[in-house]
C-alpha cells in the first residue's frame, strides 16, 4: 500500500513485518518486541544490520562477545564505513529530484546541496586532507557552525579513518581548549566568523588563540566569511573547489574501517573539572543511528511513502543532536539545517524564526530542545498563524523533560496551522552513547508528559535503592546489558578508570545513567530529572521537573530552578529561584500562589523554604539547568571548581549566584554556631 508522506506506515511496523517474513518472529505488542530485543541482543543487532543492509567486505565472526560491560565486543571481523552507507542514496535521491541538504541562516541565505555534489565535496575535501598527511587515527578538531561545510568536513574526515571532534563557535577559547587539548589534534578546521543573534561576530582572534594553545596542530584550514577582522590559518578553503585533482576526486572511495575504529570524540558537559573526551566506535554509531531512525520514524525522501521528507533537529554543533541531525542522511532523508539563534536575537527574541524556517523549507520532522517549545509557549507565539506548517507530521523534543501543558500547546498550535495529528517523538538519552534510552514509537498511544517506550535493544530498567527493578514508581535509570554505541573508552584514560567511575561505580557491570525514571505498566516512561539533583524531603523523593511543571504553568513564571541543600544532622533547606514575566515583582501574593501550586500538584512537603526572584536561571549551552553545580556552590564549594562559564549559555548571571551563596553560607554558619 502506498501512503502519503503525511501519514506513512511507521518505520517500526516495516521492521516488524520484515522480522515476520524473514525470521518468522511475531509479537503481541511493542513490549513483547522490546523484551525479545534485549533478551536476544546478538539476534536483534544482527537483524538491524541485515534490515538496513549494512555492508562489510570481510565476514562477521561473532556478533557479541561474552565479556561484561564495558568490555563487550561487537561484530568481530566486520569492517564498516559511515560515508559509504550514507552516500549509497545519492543516485536514487538525485534521480527523484530531492536534495541532500537545505541550509538557511538568520540572513535568509538559502543553499541547497544535491546528493552528487555532497558526494563530490566529501571526496574533494578527503583528497585534500590526505595530501596534508591526515590519515587513520589522526584527530581533526573543528570549530564550526551548523552549515553544510561542517557536514562535508565530518564525512571527509571519517572517510579517511581520521577521528572527528567539533565545538561550536559560540564557545569561548577556554572551553574549546579544555576539550581539544586533551585529544592532541593534528589539524584544525575553523570558521573565521559567524552571524549569530542578529549580529556579525569575528572569530579570527579565537582561532589564533586556539592555534597558540594547541601545539600539535600542523594545519589550520579556514572557512572564510565576511566577518573576520584578519586572515587566519595556513589554508583557506572553498569547499566547492577544494581538491583540484579531478581524477583523484572522481576515483576516491571512503576507507573500510574495523568495526571498533574510533569515529568521533564528543564531550561531557564539563560543568565540573575537565570535560570527559568520549570516544565512539564507527560500527556502534552506525547501528545506534539506524535504531534512532526506527524510533524517530525517518524514511527516504525519494520513496513513495516518505516522498519529500525533510528532517530538522535544531542544534548547535557542540551538542550531540547535531550528530543525530546529520544521521538523517543515512536514510536518504533531506536534512534542513539552520545556522543561527532559534529566536533570531537574544535581546529582542522572535520565537517564530525557527517555525518560519520550517515552513519555508517544507520541513516534515521538526525537533528541538524542550526548553525551546516552552519559550515559544511562554512568549505567546501564535504558531497556527504561520503559513506553510501543515506538512509537519512529527515534533521531537529532548534536552530536558517536556511539560504536559507544553506538549498540549504544541499539538493545538500545529492543528491550528492545518497539520494532521502530530506525532510527538520525545526522547531522553545522552552524549555518552550518542543515542536515547527512551523515545518514540508512532504506533503507540501518546500521553502528554510521557515518553512512549524504551528503545529497542536497550535494556533499560528503573532500580530502587536495593538494586531491584520497579514499575510504576520512580527509580534510578540503569542499562543492564551492553549496547553497541557505548563508549569505546575515554581519551587518555589508562585502565578505563574515568569511564568506570562515570557509569559503573554504583553497581559494577551496570550502567547507571544518572536520571530518575518511572517505567509504567504500559511501557511508557517519565524522566524526572537528574538523580543527583533530586529533591528528598522527609524521606519522599521528587524529581525537580515535577516542581517545574507545577509552577511554570503559572502565567507569571517564565523559568525556575529549585535546589535541595542537605546538611548532616539538619533538615534540608530548599530555595526556589524564579524568573518572572517582564515588569512583574515577586510579592507576597505571588509567593502564596507559587506555594499553593506546589501543594496542589505535589505535596506540602515540597513547598520551598524561600522563593527568590532572579533575572536568569543558569543553563548549559544545550539548555540544561545547572542544578547540581549551583547546589555545590551553595554548599560551599569554590565557584571555579564547580562552574565553567565557557560551557554556559548565560555566564553573566553567575556573579549574582556567587553573591547569594556567600550570604547563604554566612547565615548558615551563624545558625550552626548558635
Amino acid at each position: 500500500m502506498t501512503t502519503s508522506a503525511s501519514s506513512p506506515l511507521p518505520q517500526i511496523q516495516h521492521y516488524e513485518q520484515w522480522l515476520s517474513q524473514q525470521h518468522g518472529l511475531q509479537f503481541e505488542d511493542y513490549e513483547a518486541l522490546h523484551a525479545w530485543s534485549v533478551a536476544h541482543l546478538a539476534d536483534f543487532w544482527r537483524s538491524i544490520w541485515d534490515y538496513y543492509q549494512l555492508e562489510s567486505p570481510t565476514p562477521i565472526t561473532e556478533v557479541l562477545s561474552a565479556d561484561p560491560m564495558p568490555d563487550a565486543r561487537w561484530f568481530s571481523g566486520a569492517q564498516v564505513s559511515l560515508p559509504r552507507q550514507l552516500l549509497r542514496h545519492a543516485a536514487a535521491a538525485h534521480q527523484a529530484g530531492v536534495p541532500a541538504i537545505v541550509s538557511d541562516n538568520e540572513l535568509g541565505q538559502v543553499r541547497e546541496m544535491a546528493w552528487p555534489e555532497l558526494q563530490r565535496q566529501v571526496a574533494s575535501v578527503a583528497v585534500a586532507l590526505r595530501s596534508l598527511g591526515i590519515g587513520r587515527g589522526d584527530r581533526v578538531a573543528a570549530y564550526m557552525p551548523n552549515i553544510p561545510e561542517t557536514v562535508v568536513a565530518m564525512l571527509a574526515c571519517v572517510s579517511l579513518g581520521a577521528v572527528w571532534s567539533v565545538c561550536a563557535p559560540d564557545m569561548g577559547v577556554a572551553a574549546v581548549v579544555d576539550r581539544f587539548k586533551q585529544i592532541e589534534p593534528k589539524a584544525l578546521i575553523a570558521v573565521d566568523g559567524v552571524y549569530y543573534g542578529g549580529k556579525p561576530l569575528d572569530r579570527s582572534a579565537v582561532v589564533q588563540s586556539l592555534l597558540a594553545e594547541l601545539p600539535t596542530v600542523q594545519h589550520c584550514l579556514t572557512v572564510q566569511t565576511p566577518y573576520a577582522a584578519a586572515p587566519v590559518g595556513s589554508h583557506h578553503w572553498d569547499w566547492a573547489t577544494t581538491g583540484q585533482d579531478a581524477q583523484a576526486v572522481a576515483g576516491f572511495e571512503p576507507e573500510w574501517l574495523p568495526f571498533d575504529h574510533p569515529i568521533w570524540i564528543v564531550y561531557s558537559s564539563g560543568t565540573t573539572g575537565l570535560p570527559k573526551p568520549i570516544v565512539h566506535g564507527t560500527g556502534g554509531i552506525l547501528l545506534a543511528l539506524h535504531v534512532a531512525g526506527l524510533h524517530n520514524d525517518l524514511g527516504a525522501s525519494y520513496s513513495d511513502s516518505h516522498a519529500g521528507e525533510r528532517f530538522l533537529w535544531y542544534s548547535s554543533t557542540g551538542w550531540v543532536m547535531w550528530n543525530i541531525q546529520v544521521s538523517g542522511l543515512l536514510f536518504g532523508t533531506t536534512i534542513t539545517i539552520f545556522d543561527g539563534h532559534p529566536a533570531g536575537s537574544s535581546s529582542q527574541p522572535d520565537w517564530g524564526v525557527l517555525w518560519r524556517f520550517a515552513a519555508r523549507h517544507r520541513t516534515t520532522i521538526f525537533g528541538a530542545g524542550a526548553a525551546y517549545y516552552s519559550n515559544c509557549m511562554k512568549a505567546g507565539l501564535d504558531v497556527g498563524a504561520i503559513a506553510g506548517l501543515q506538512q509537519v507530521r512529527t515534533l521531537g523534543s529532548t534536552g530536558s523533560p517536556l511539560a504536559p501543558e507544553v506538549q498540549r500547546w504544541g499539538s493545538a498550535q500545529l492543528a491550528a496551522a492545518g497539520a494532521a495529528e502530530v506525532f510527538w517523538c520525545n526522547i531522553s538519552g545522552g552524549t555518552d552513547f550518542c543515542g536515547a534510552f527512551i523515545g518514540g514509537n508512532r504506533s503507540l498511544p501518546q500521553a502528554p508528559g510521557r515518553m512512549q517506550c524504551r528503545w529497542l535493544g536497550h535494556a533499560v530498567e528503573a532500580w530502587n535503592e536495593q538494586g531491584q527493578p520497579v514499575r510504576d514508581e520512580v527509580g534510578e535509570l540503569v542499562c543492564t546489558r551492553p549496547i553497541p554505541s557505548m563508549p569505546l573508552y575515554f581519551w587518555n584514560d589508562p585502565g578505563k578508570q574515568r569511564y568506570l567511575d562515570s557509569y559503573f561505580d554504583h553497581w559494577p557491570g551496570i550502567w547507571r545513567h544518572g536520571d530518575w525514571i518511572q517505567i509504567n505498566s504500559d511501557g511508557s516512561c517519565v524522566i524526572y530529572g537528574r538523580s543527583d539533583a533530586t529533591i528528598n524531603r522527609q524521606g519522599l523523593r521528587m524529581g525537580t521537573s515535577e516542581i517545574y511543571n507545577a509552577i511554570e504553568a503559572l502565567p507569571e513564571v517564565q523559568d525556575s530552578m529549585v535546589i535541595d541543600l542537605e546538611y548532616l544532622g539538619r533538615d534540608s533547606y530548599m530555595p526556589l529561584f524564579v524568573v518572572l514575566r517582564e515588569g512583574l515583582v515577586l510579592d507576597a501574593a505571588l509567593q502564596d500562589r507559587i506555594a499553593q501550586a506546589i501543594r496542589t500538584a505535589l505535596s506540602p512537603r515540597f513547598v520551598p523554604d524561600t522563593i527568590v526572584q532572579v533575572a536568569e536561571v543558569p543553563r548549559t549551552l544545550t539548555g540544561k539547568k545547572l542544578e547540581l553545580p549551583i547546589k555545590k556552590l551553595l554548599l560551599g564549594q569554590p565557584a571555579g571548581k564547580v562552574l565553567n562559564p565557557q560551557t554556559m549559555a548565560n555566564p553573566g548571571c553567575l556573579p549574582w549566584y556567587e553573591a547569594y551563596a556567600a550570604r547563604h553560607l554566612a547565615q548558615h554558619s551563624a545558625q550552626t554556631a548558635t
